[in-house]
């Protein structure tokens, strides 16, 4: 970058920012997010708010993002709203409480729906760049997020030229945004490693108002230990896997994989890897993560394409340090792509989620603890899950020390319902949920998911119930788990006798 474009401090950046401005932010989850500035907006918000005035944005972002963006606006009482998704403890609680405004959506859709005009279009782009070049070609760090349509339609850009980040990542990202119906051409992704845009995010050099210079690394914080839990959760998926592979319901080669993010996918990764049975395999996914680096190096994954390299910071400095090994191995997308359906129906993709809570008949609950407070948001899982050639859930059996089981007669919130969902897994075995009507459905939950402790107040439901209905309920009970919870702090002792 030469001298071209006014360099400025965090501070003065934040100064063109004013009350009721939308503004895009680059980034999915903390990878790629700016930093500083959105932390002077957080401070620019606070010195307002003491002054007695008024002060909130609107916030697109590509998913969840570090604590200087989400958590830092969210403490500052500066959000007007925010979507699409989110994981930030001081943010959850903003929203909970109703002090931010939020909508949840499905990640492949937003950047298309700003586009068509559904939401209010970004006044200002804040994006974190690793390199950026006279006539505005924008070399993006650890991800792509919403960053081309917001590059598109925001009136104003803000660089954060983040030196952390080596300009060698220039080839990494595959920058492609479909047309607008009627307009749309099918998107020619054939196989993972396919490229078929630009390495840059192209931006008229008149809308970059400022570059901020900043040295920082990613707020992706590092990934707990596994327990026995997750570690038999991961090793089930794979015996799973590998029995569908012998039996020829998943072709010879098998088929590309995305997982979604956390420690149970983490330890996912690192079952298949260690399942001998498993050949090595690619990636079609939203965020890559610790474990597929390592599986990367073993020649367990021949390739991964995703939306971001969600890493811990040892892990992507040994990536940057060995970058030659790695740049013909990875791709990073928009999550419009990444997440596309019509690519995950016509590569075939097994996917990978985890779910908060599911009910005996199959659907689940991947965003609401007891139906009403927000925990992160449904992200990509509705992509994957509804499109895949077979959808997979995960989950722990229970919560809290026990207090909660992930299995419930009816789910308090459904984010995915029966027909999306294939196969569900816990630490205690694997529920095939394929061709089976719901009675059979349950019964397979009940036997090979749920909990011991729990698996007799399950059954005893079942019998209230019969087999008088296609999908049998007796109302006033469905949700006796969920309110013995509420009263008690414990789902366990349910009296079912009351219900006779």
């Amino acid at each position: 970058m030469t001298k071209k474009y006014r360099i400025i401090s965090a501070d003065e950046a934040a100064a063109y920012i004013n009350n009721g401005d939308m503004v895009g932010f680059s980034g999915f989850t903390p990878a790629g997010c700016p930093k500083d500035v959105p932390a002077a907006i957080a401070k620019r918000a606070e010195t307002l708010h003491a002054a007695g005035k008024t002060f909130k944005i609107g916030m697109y972002t590509g998913a969840s993002s570090g604590d200087s963006l989400d958590g830092t606006l969210a403490r500052a009482k500066a959000i007007l709203f925010r979507t699409p998704y989110q994981s930030n403890k001081d943010l959850r609680t903003a929203i909970n409480s109703g002090d931010a405004p939020y909508f949840d959506m499905h990640l492949s859709s937003l950047a298309q729906e700003l586009r068509y005009g559904f939401m209010p279009k970004p006044k200002f782009a804040i994006i974190e760049a690793a390199d950026l070049t006279d006539d505005g070609e924008i070399v993006l760090t650890a991800s792509c997020g919403i960053t081309p349509t917001i590059a598109e339609l925001a009136d104003h850009v803000i660089v954060e030229l983040n030196r952390y980040h080596p300009k060698e990542l220039r080839g990494i990202h595959d920058i492609y945004q479909p047309l607008d119906p009627p307009y749309r051409k099918e998107i020619p992704i054939y196989t993972p490693s396919d490229r078929i845009g630009h390495p840059v995010v192209k931006v008229d050099p008149e809308k970059i108002l400022c570059v901020v210079e900043t040295n920082n690394p990613d707020e992706v914080g590092g990934f707990t230990p596994l327990d026995e839990v997750t570690k038999k959760i991961g090793v089930n998926v794979a015996n799973f896997l590998a029995n569908e592979l012998k039996s020829g319901r998943i072709p010879a080669g098998f088929l590309p994989i995305q997982s979604g993010v956390g420690n149970i996918a983490n330890a996912v990764m690192l079952s298949l890897g260690e399942n001998p049975a498993i050949p090595p395999f690619e990636m079609y996914t939203e965020v890559i993560q610790d474990a597929v680096i390592d599986l990367m190096r073993k020649g367990n994954v021949k390739f991964a394409s995703g939306c971001s390299l969600t890493v811990s910071r040892e892990v992507l400095e040994s990536i940057y340090a060995d970058f030659d090994f790695f740049k013909d191995k990875i791709i990073l997308r928009p999550q419009e792509i990444s997440n596309n359906p019509e690519l995950i129906r016509r590569m075939g993709l097994i996917t990978i989620n985890t779910a908060l809570e599911a009910d005996i008949f199959g659907n689940v609950n991947s965003t609401h603890v007891l139906g009403q407070k927000m925990m992160n948001g449904v992200g990509g899982s509705g992509d994957f899950t509804r499109n895949a050639y077979i959808s997979i859930f995960t989950a722990p059996s229970t919560a809290k020390g026990g207090a909660i089981s992930a299995f419930v007669p009816m789910a308090s919130h459904i984010d995915h319902s029966e027909h999306s969902v294939k196969i569900m897994i816990s630490e205690h075995g694997i529920a095939d949920l394929r061709g089976k009507s719901p009675i059979r459905r349950a019964e397979e939950i009940i036997n090979n998911c749920v909990a011991p402790e729990y698996r007799n107040d399950l059954r005893t439901f079942m019998k209230f119930l019969g087999d008088k209905a296609h999908t049998p309920q007796y109302l006033q009970a469905s949700f006796a788990m969920h309110v013995r919870f509420e009263k008690t702090g414990s789902m366990k002792g349910v009296d079912w006798n009351q219900f006779n």
